[in-house]
């Protein structure tokens, strides 16, 4: 490697390592000059339950409409009518994901590692897409943070997920957006880089704004000192911010301007996963682009930012959620209408999360008290006697620039083997019943839960089938027996195998870890879509033996892998 490329590897790796304001660094990341910024904790309670009811109604309110309308705009009459109901959004990605990083931070607090922080990602169990899916893949298969996020590993890199779940960093750093930045180097990067991070630090920085501002441009021109000035993400918004001020009045015509550069001009889509002239386009930019439409011409009106959040179309829910959030925060949860808070549930439990919203509450304001700790800020009672945070003003430092385009060098991160071992969702769908009843003696590792795992009565003509499924497009699921076999004596396994009709599947057969067969189960290779399979099994007589069975992912589409016969046989 090169000595300028080794040197900003290790200039990335110390970055990621910094979070928050630890002690070590406090003085260069927190003050400029002695001013500071105070608030009660009460009012900052109060505010940050505001963003996250905001973040609720904004992904409740736009739901339906998600990438419905991509590169137009969403017509009036098409915009949803708001529904108390709607604040329940207990299983959007919009929300959940970012309560893993939340748990992450709760249990092993802000020193954590990028690492360990990878580990509590992979061990996620919701549905996931995009740089998350990939993310959190490559996680599973061994690719460590930061890794997980880079262009070399990740071709989603770009896209808008850290940026639709970077609403905690703020909400838990009022005032304070070096703490909102280093949350980005340290949970963004496991799936994201450059505009897909710096989207995420954006909005965080936003959020940490809002408990200390109302002015909209003041808060998105604080957002823009969180990423680098040279980032086609800081163009866009700037361009945004340009574009209102020549059209207070017309944002249709933002809009369109918006369109034109930053949906159908390529040089602004040079790593979108759908491709550079995709209507659909998730790329980081647009989508943040209409979150700050709704911030400007929503003009502080709660029900007017979100719907034209929504109405810019493309992620069309992530969006107004962000803007709302953002809003929300300005304005505190006992100021809010009551039509986003009488329908709440507080005892709903977030997907996969240990959280309902008291509790996510309580979570939120530890972690902002020793945030203002970290930061070398104090919590004092006022003359009433009212705990209040007293914050050193910060300068934010944003982190280097970087594009996914011309991606700088990977850190060659890989998970130990005792990291793997702590990655237990690798485990997959519990199957162990199934198996126990179709093949006893076999055991099942790393089955997905698509396409509904688990033992058949008849599948395909075939009674008492066992159908499993890739635990995820990298990993598939495996099969597995440790036998002896006897010596002198010809020993083999047979199998019946089928696919869905849909789809097709790699059948891998595996002896002590050295690959014996690789077969397609698929339309071409089977015959009313079931194929019997045999591997001499010889050559390891008089030994131990470690069999395992993997339905391996192809192209990933309907790759269930039925199994209509697993069996030993010696003569």
């Amino acid at each position: 490697m090169k000595r300028g490329c080794l040197l900003r590897v290790i200039v990335v790796l110390l970055a990621i390592n910094m979070l928050g304001c630890g002690k070590t660094h406090m003085a260069r990341l927190s003050t400029v000059g002695s001013s500071t910024r105070q608030i009660s904790v009460h009012e900052y309670i109060d505010k940050m339950k505001a963003g996250w009811i905001g973040q609720m109604a904004g992904v409740g309110w736009g739901g339906p409409t998600e990438f419905r309308y991509k590169g137009v705009i969403l017509p009036e009459e098409a915009m949803p009518q708001w529904k108390p109901s709607m604040i329940n959004q207990f299983q959007q990605d919009d929300i959940y994901v970012e309560m893993t990083f939340l748990r992450t931070l709760e249990v092993h607090g802000f020193d954590v590692s990028i690492r360990q922080a990878g580990i509590d990602f992979a061990n996620s169990g919701y549905p996931l897409w995009h740089a998350n899916a990939a993310g959190r893949n490559n996680l599973r298969a061994g690719i460590a943070p930061p890794d997980s996020g880079h262009p070399r590993f990740n071709k989603h890199a770009d896209d808008i997920d850290y940026q639709i779940e970077a609403d905690y960093a703020g909400l838990i750093a009022p005032g304070m957006p070096n703490v909102a930045i280093q949350l980005g180097e340290k949970f963004g990067r496991l799936m994201n880089y450059g505009d897909g991070l710096y989207g995420g630090q954006f909005v965080a920085g936003m959020y940490a704004e809002a408990f200390f501002e109302s002015d909209m441009i003041k808060i998105i021109e604080a957002g823009l000192r969180c990423i680098p000035k040279d980032s086609q993400y800081h163009e866009c918004i700037t361009d945004v911010l340009r574009w209102h001020k020549e059209y207070p009045d017309d944002w249709t015509k933002t809009w369109q301007l918006i369109n034109e550069k930053y949906h159908l001009n390529p040089a602004y889509r040079r790593f979108s996963c759908s491709g550079a002239e995709g209507e659909f386009n998730i790329d980081a930019k647009i989508n943040g682009a209409y979150i700050v439409m709704g911030l400007l011409y929503g003009q502080g009106d709660l029900d007017k930012t979100i719907i034209i959040s929504t109405r810019c179309g493309q992620d069309s829910d992530c969006n107004p959620s962000n803007a709302a959030g953002i809003l929300f925060t300005t304005i505190g949860f006992k100021d809010l209408p009551e039509k986003f808070k009488i329908a709440l549930d507080p005892w709903g439990k977030f997907s996969h999360t240990p959280y309902d919203f008291p509790t996510l509450v309580r979570v939120c304001e530890e972690l902002a008290r020793e945030a203002v700790v970290n930061c070398d800020g104090k919590i004092k009672a006022d003359d009433e006697g009212n705990e209040c945070f007293v914050i050193p003003v910060q300068k934010p430092r944003p982190t280097d620039l970087e594009q996914c385009w011309e991606a700088g060098p990977a850190a060659d991160s890989r998970f130990t083997e005792q990291e793997m071992a702590k990655i237990t969702a690798l485990l997959g769908q519990d199957l162990a019943e199934a198996i126990g009843k179709f093949a006893p003696g076999w055991a099942v590792t790393k089955c997905g839960e698509d396409m509904d795992p688990g033992l058949r009565q008849e599948l395909r003509g075939r009674r008492n089938v066992l159908v499993t499924h890739p635990l995820n497009q990298e990993i598939g699921c495996v099969i597995s027996r440790t036998v002896e076999l006897p010596r002198g004596r010809k020993s083999g396994l047979k199998l019946v195998v089928g696919h869905d009709p849909r789809g097709d599947w790699d059948l891998i057969v595996q002896v002590n870890g050295e690959q014996v067969l690789r077969k397609t189960i698929g339309p071409e290779t089977t015959t009313v879509g079931w194929a019997d399979v045999t591997v001499d099994l010889s050559p390891y007589a008089g030994r131990s033996a470690r069999i395992e069975l993997i339905n391996e992912p192809t192209n990933w589409r309907f790759e269930a892998g039925y199994w209509a016969e697993i069996s030993l046989e010696s003569n």
